[in-house]
């Protein structure tokens, strides 16, 4: 079986869950650049790591970031997409500064709202190929 078909095994149960989930930029702002993106990859990564998930494939465009994530069953989505963004936020807002200018007013980086389905429809090697396609800024 390939990386994507790993079926893993809890206390109590087998799963294999997949969920996508995409955040956008508070007003839509384009503000990401490529460095702002390897470092939220790193960020999100070690995020679910603290989670027991998996960031299975990440990429994203100057105002928005798409995530493929492996999680347990014990995981509420909404618990893990509140921490990663909240944790995203806040660190990128430590490291990189200039983004303050965008949010000046909300001093938030995120929108509010967010996306988040589960895969099961369309293959994954769909979705990640759908993902790795993001045109990802210079």
């Amino acid at each position: 079986m390939g990386e994507m078909q790993k079926i893993r095994t809890g206390r109590l149960c087998t799963f294999m869950m997949h969920v996508h989930v995409v955040f956008v930029t508070k007003f839509r702002h384009r503000v990401f650049t490529n460095a702002h993106l390897r470092r939220m990859e790193e960020i999100m990564r070690s995020v679910c790591t603290d989670f027991e998930c998996e960031l299975v494939e990440f990429n994203g465009e100057d105002n928005h970031v798409h995530l493929l994530v492996n999680f347990p069953p014990k995981v509420a989505v909404t618990k893990l997409v509140n921490s990663l963004k909240g944790v995203s936020s806040r660190r990128l807002r430590q490291e990189f500064p200039d983004l303050a200018r965008h949010y000046w007013r909300a001093n938030k980086l995120w929108s509010g709202s967010y996306f988040a389905k589960t895969i099961g429809g369309a293959p994954l090697t769909v979705v990640r190929q759908y993902i790795e396609q993001q045109n990802r800024p210079v």
